[in-house]
């Protein structure tokens, strides 16, 4: 059986299970859904996790299940399906234990051959591409797969639908899966989590009233799909920034060396994609949209949710010249001084009261503009198996707009480390990824 998309000609022997709540949830349980929840309805994460032999030596598949089923009692929402309520028609989560899908495979390649492909898009095939309908009411909301590489290695993928929660809660859920697997593959008693949900203010319709950050979009009726259309293809692509790189870049003036890795980046690429575009499309990207993760919460809180993200805009009404043309020092001092929060903006214009007809948008946040995603301040590298943590960890985000998403990750397991540099994951269209890529190596140095 395949995988859902892509060249499956890595991944084969593919077999598909169903993973419940150890105990009943209860009759009629149900998971509101928050306004921001509704927000990020078209988009879905998805995590990859590299273990090498000796840290799943002696585990079998059945091990890494075997703990679900109490890591699930506190999470149940991740095992219900999507309903509308018959008034207005809002989506929400009756939690019936329907379970989250598990995928078994195996992979023709060593963990080792797989990382020096350095094609970030083959990680597709080791995560499902996921999405809702047209079937909504049967579709799960997180799949787990397993593929076992020849060497004796093991990715872990999780894709998880955005609605349930932000890149905070999918990285949390799977990190305490991984602290629930003992040694012997046993289990670990649940440490006493309970759930937060962030309250719900009321069952309102969305109105047309947009920020700046959002893109209304018109989803096919007949299709039933929650799945964004693009223009042009998108790809992907991952890259190493090393420490080198950053302070070659700090070097460049004494006030970028105070920025943040983030903020150096974010102007760099945001400046090189400027370029691309003003050569391909004769227009640059003068507003962008940063999301933060940087927020935490306490270790033994269970946290579903979009609450954790804070989401702002950055404009270019204060630059002299265009984004192409600009220093760098400029590009980050926008992204550090000038950037307006719009959180709070969202959740006033989903708050509107219903417009009459009871039907509720549909909107995009990543790709709606150039979107910049600050994930250092999330435990990518928080899974562990066996006491080991993964010797490669990376999200990305599918259902993205045209515009595009740069992701920046911590670069290994020591997560913040500034010696290790910043990973950074592009999503963007097929006919600027290229040039871009070549801008980033003649003008920065950057493969």
């Amino acid at each position: 059986m395949p995988i859902p998309g892509g060249d499956n000609s890595l991944v084969y022997d593919v077999k598909l299970s169903s993973v419940v709540p150890a105990s009943i949830t209860g009759e009629n349980k149900v998971h509101e859904l928050t306004n921001m929840d509704l927000v990020m309805k078209l988009h879905y994460i998805k995590g990859v996790y590299f273990f090498k032999a000796d840290a799943v030596q002696g585990l079998s598949t059945n091990d890494l299940k075997r703990p679900l089923f109490q890591v699930l009692i506190p999470y149940y929402p991740t095992c219900g399906r999507i309903r509308m309520w018959e008034s207005g028609g809002r989506p929400y989560i009756r939690c019936n234990d329907s379970g989250v899908r598990i995928i078994e495979a195996k992979c023709g390649k060593t963990v080792e051959e797989w990382l020096e492909m350095n094609d970030s898009s083959l990680n597709d095939q080791l995560t499902y591409n996921q999405f809702f309908g047209p079937d909504l009411g049967f579709d799960p909301l997180v799949f787990i797969q397993f593929t076992w590489f020849k060497c004796g290695g093991l990715s872990v993928g999780l894709s998880w639908a955005h609605i349930l929660g932000d890149v905070f809660s999918a990285s949390q859920f799977i990190n305490t899966l991984g602290s629930q697997i003992t040694v012997t593959g046993g289990l670990l008693p649940p440490a006493g989590n309970h759930l937060e949900i962030p309250p719900i203010t009321g069952n309102k319709a969305i109105i047309p009233k947009v920020p700046y950050c959002l893109q209304k979009v018109q989803l096919d009726p007949a299709g039933g799909k929650w799945l964004v259309s693009n223009r042009c293809k998108m790809q992907s692509h991952s890259f190493h920034i090393t420490a080198e790189h950053l302070n070659n870049l700090a070097k460049l003036s004494p006030k970028l060396g105070k920025k943040k890795p983030f903020e150096v980046i974010s102007a760099t690429i945001w400046k090189s994609i400027a370029k691309v575009r003003g050569k391909i499309e004769s227009s640059e990207p003068k507003t962008i949209t940063i999301c933060s993760y940087e927020k935490t919460n306490p270790a033994e809180l269970v946290s579903l949710g979009n609450s954790q993200v804070t989401i702002w805009t950055v404009e270019t009404s204060k630059l002299k010249v265009g984004v192409s043309e600009s220093d760098l020092t400029e590009l980050a001092d926008l992204i550090d001084g000038e950037k307006v929060d719009e959180t709070s903006r969202i959740e006033e214009a989903l708050e509107q009261e219903d417009n009459g007809d009871g039907k509720c948008e549909d909107f995009i946040l990543y790709g709606a503009n150039l979107t910049f995603v600050n994930l250092e301040g999330v435990k990518i590298y928080g899974l562990e198996l066996k006491g080991q943590k993964p010797v490669r960890a990376s999200y990305n985000i599918s259902g993205i707009g045209d515009e595009g998403v740069v992701l920046v990750l911590p670069a290994g397991p020591n997560d913040g480390d500034e010696e290790m540099g910043r990973m950074v994951n592009l999503i963007l269209p097929e006919d600027q990824l290229e040039d871009l890529k070549k801008e980033l190596q003649s003008e920065w140095r950057i493969f």
